[in-house]
């Protein structure tokens, strides 16, 4: 299922894309731990962020939604949130 948020989120992950590529070339050419940490923390940030997003729209549109619809039982909809809860 694609949601609104997706763009954003695929736009948050070809960041750290991104960075995880610049990381692996510093490390190939040398660059000091400090450069290589501060790439690496980004890349870490990107993903969070896009997971974090992820998580909170689905929370509200398949959950909320589905419940507010009768798709979902509100015993499903908590099982499911109780699983999406250890990602955060």
């Amino acid at each position: 299922m694609k949601h609104e948020s997706h763009a954003d989120i695929i736009k948050r992950l070809k960041r750290a894309q991104g960075h995880l590529a610049t990381v692996i070339t510093m490390i190939e050419g040398g660059r000091p731990c400090v450069d290589l940490a501060q790439q690496m923390h980004a890349v870490e940030s990107a993903i969070a962020s896009a997971k974090r997003e992820l998580i909170h729209d689905h929370i509200e549109h398949c959950l909320g939604d589905g419940v507010e619809s009768s798709d979902l039982t509100r015993g499903a909809a908590l099982k499911e949130f109780r699983t999406l809860a250890k990602y955060l």
